[in-house]
């Protein structure tokens, strides 16, 4: 399952770039037997999310993982507005990605105890060079890739992004390379 709160943060994001009217017709399109009601604190299968994510994609001709993607990036925005103290100390994307599995995902685990994250392996973490593996059993490699660029645009850096699959069953296994345009 997925948390309502990535699906109400979605409907913003398609809500700011479309309007209103645009939204309710994904919903219809997505044929989601939730209709499109969520609560933040719920929970709900992650199969709607495809769903309302393949009917936005139809309706503006675009493909699934572009529109990942982008609502990823706008998500790590929205991340920063309404948990500034999560960057409290941290002042580079390399950094903020590297205290994800332990102190960012504690503190989802406080507000969502029955979360199901991602679980990301650190591989090298210099000031130059950053590479982790990304492990899932949800396949929203394209949305960490999202994430993980707006990370990089948060913190204002210039990062060559590289990403190899793996794994896709049972689980999603990506390793993310980014290096450091070095001035």
């Amino acid at each position: 399952s997925m948390k309502g709160v990535v699906f109400t943060e979605f409907f913003s994001f398609v809500e700011e770039r479309r309007g209103a009217a645009f939204l309710q017709e994904t919903i219809d399109a997505s044929g989601v037997p939730s209709k499109g009601v969520y609560t933040s604190a719920g929970a709900y299968p992650a199969c709607e999310m495809g769903a309302l994510v393949g009917a936005y994609a139809d309706k503006t001709a675009g493909a699934p993982a572009d529109v990942l993607r982008m609502f990823g990036e706008r998500l790590f925005a929205r991340f920063f507005e309404n948990y500034p103290a999560l960057f409290d100390g941290i002042d580079n994307a390399f950094d903020f990605l590297a205290s994800v599995e332990t102190s960012i995902h504690q503190e989802v685990l406080k507000l969502y105890p029955d979360a199901e994250l991602p679980h990301f392996k650190i591989l090298e973490h210099t000031p130059t060079h950053f590479r982790m593996v990304y492990e899932s059993s949800r396949h929203l490699g394209d949305f960490c890739e999202g994430l993980i660029r707006g990370c990089l645009a948060h913190f204002g850096e210039d990062a060559a992004l590289q990403r190899k699959t793996v794994e896709t069953e049972p689980k999603s296994v990506i390793v993310f390379d980014l290096r450091k345009k070095v001035q």
